[in-house]
């Protein structure tokens, strides 16, 4: 911010200028769009936020609101009250100032000023805007192009690492210019609470960008460590590596395994035992059948054994004085026949 912008800041009475923290002076390529985090304090969470256009905070006008239904193809607002951050989209470059700034119910509006740069060539920081990770893995962000002066890497509202190292909220950072028109950011060691909004500068020029570390899913990922052997001096060196997303998402991780094994494992024994239950019920129930069997054929063959009586009987005389003779022969035949089964 210059000086003269400074003083009329003063002058114009403008309060709560530490309320809210942005940008400054920000890169963007001809013809295309930029955004803009404007970090908040926590008092203004349920408070309307608007981008004001205008190079005088007394003279800006509205260019969209939160509460605003019906926004301007050019312009866009997102209100991140958890994050206690709103960001604004430009998509249009017909104005080049702008102020992030919060409504106040009976009282005076507070704002920060920044501005756009729209530049081309060496001096264009063309970096991402939006770049994320795993808890415990590394992020590289390359910024192909860069202006004139000392290279930074900062948290919005938070402190800067200068090259070529340091560490900010529990990630380590490195910086490296590779060549003299391309920088190297590394984040390595993330963890959940370095996500959010960060920039690079580069001289007078900053770059928001935006940090997301994400918990490693269970089921998806896994990180492996080989170890590989140095033929030149004899000793084995471990080398881990960390299997890409891609890969990761058809991976079952090993304790889902060791899992389905213990299950495996009495279900097979349990199986075993109903199987040999099953075959030695079917041996008793055959041999039954069979014993029935034989002692059905036993019965019909006694069966065949016939007992036969013959009586002969001779004619007696009556009382009227005729004789009939009667003899009574009985005769027990035994006819024995023999059924031959095969």
């Amino acid at each position: 911010m210059n000086a003269h912008l400074s003083a009329l800041l003063i002058f114009t009475g403008l309060s709560g200028l530490q309320s809210l923290t942005t940008v400054s002076k920000v890169p963007v390529k001809i013809g295309g769009s930029i955004t803009v985090p404007c970090l908040y304090e926590s008092k203004y969470k349920n408070h309307v936020k608007y981008l004001c256009e205008g190079y005088y905070w007394n003279y800006c006008s509205y260019a969209v609101k939160t509460n605003q239904q019906k926004r301007p193809a050019e312009f866009s607002i997102f209100d991140d009250k958890q994050q206690g951050v709103f960001t604004v989209t430009i998509k249009s470059q017909k104005n080049l100032y702008y102020w992030c700034a919060v409504e106040i119910k009976n009282g005076n509006d507070t704002g920060v000023f920044f501005q756009l740069s729209v530049t081309k060539g060496p001096r264009l920081l063309d970096g991402p805007q939006k770049v994320s990770g795993f808890r415990g893995g590394n992020i590289i962000i390359n910024f192909p192009y860069t202006s004139r002066g000392g290279v930074h890497w900062c948290r919005l509202g938070g402190s800067c690492v200068k090259e070529p190292s340091g560490s900010i909220a529990g990630a380590d950072v490195t910086i490296s210019a590779e060549n003299p028109v391309g920088v190297k950011v590394t984040l390595s060691g993330l963890r959940t609470y370095s996500s959010g909004w960060y920039y690079f500068a580069k001289g007078d020029l900053k770059m928001p960008v935006h940090v997301t570390v994400k918990e490693r899913p269970r089921a998806t990922t896994q990180e492996t460590t080989t170890t590989c052997l140095n033929i030149s001096s004899s000793t084995l060196q471990p080398v881990t590596h960390t299997w890409t997303s891609a890969y990761e998402e058809n991976t079952e991780a090993p304790g889902s395994f060791i899992h389905s094994l213990s299950l495996m494992i009495p279900l097979s024994l349990l199986l075993t035992v109903l199987l040999i239950v099953a075959i030695t019920f079917w041996f008793i129930w055959r041999r039954h059948k069979e014993t029935k069997a034989r002692l059905s054929s036993a019965t019909e063959a006694k069966e065949d054994l016939t007992y036969s009586t013959v009586i002969y009987k001779r004619g007696t005389f009556d009382m009227q004085g005729r004789a009939q003779e009667e003899d009574v022969l009985t005769v027990v035949v035994f006819e024995i026949f023999k059924c031959i089964k095969d």
